[in-house]
């Protein structure tokens, strides 16, 4: 069985190794809690068949498909939030879709990325989502709504390593490079967009050779210090931030860790 890698994975590594090693080697649990994104997963699902189901044989729908799209999606949604919804995508409607002289049909919509990787005789198995996926002239374009009320960025390494992971798995599956990852903020109608490059892809791979050699020898996963120390819900067990370090519990998980030989 080849090792599971995302984008959310290979950050957590690049952040700090030894955080990594806790989290998916030695499977320890975490303190982290998640609220309520029941807004979010609705515009998400709506934008979704908006994109998707569109018959496309006009140009441009008209702001009732969005409508139409949104009340498929909110009937579990309290009264405010409809109404919040409605809000958010009718915005989108007129600044990404009203704007544009023909409706750009979607590559795919809500889909999963797969691709391989095989490095120091071990495959990697590489996964990961997506809201969008368009074909350009030059390449394909990644697009990922955030529904969060303030427009942050994530930290451009932890962005650079999305695009290197996507940009290899891609160019797998559609023999086409990935040409920009673009975030479109549903709540002030903004998109930025990252230029994608081989550069990424090759940063990437020499990651997952790093990680390769961790996995395969099972050492050196120092820890890395820095701002996400104080974040860090396995801060008890780090010699690198505390005194006295709690010892590690026993391990009683398996690794999924296995050779890939050319026979």
């Amino acid at each position: 069985m080849a090792y599971q890698i995302s984008a959310t994975k290979l950050q957590a590594y690049n952040r700090c190794p030894y955080a990594y090693y806790l989290r998916y080697e030695r499977k320890l649990t975490t303190n982290e809690f998640f609220g309520s994104a029941s807004l979010g997963i609705a515009l998400h699902q709506a934008l979704a068949q908006c994109h998707r189901d569109w018959h496309y044989e006009q140009p441009v729908p008209d702001l009732r498909w969005v409508h139409h799209c949104w009340r498929q999606h909110s009937t579990e949604l309290s009264a405010n939030q409809v109404i919040e919804g409605f809000e958010i995508l009718e915005n989108y409607y007129h600044r990404f879709i009203a704007s544009e002289v023909a409706l750009r049909q979607p590559l795919a919509v809500e889909g999963r990325i797969q691709g391989f990787l095989q490095v120091e005789n071990l495959e990697f198995l590489i996964t990961g989502r997506y809201d969008r996926l368009d074909f350009l002239s030059d390449g394909l374009e990644l697009i990922d709504y955030k529904s969060s009320r303030e427009v942050k960025l994530p930290d451009a390494t932890e962005i650079d390593v999305q695009i290197g992971l996507y940009y290899l798995a891609l160019e797998q599956t559609y023999q086409q490079s990935l040409k920009y990852l673009s975030l479109i903020f549903l709540r002030t109608g903004e998109k930025i967009r990252f230029e994608a490059t081989a550069e990424h892809r090759q940063q990437v791979e020499s990651m997952i050779s790093n990680l390769a050699v961790r996995l395969r020898y099972d050492r050196g996963w120092e820890p890395k210090t820095g701002r996400q120390c104080d974040r860090c819900t396995f801060a008890r067990y780090c010699s690198a931030v505390s005194a006295s370090p709690v010892p590690l519990p026993e391990n009683r998980s398996r690794s999924q860790l296995q050779l890939a030989l050319n026979l």
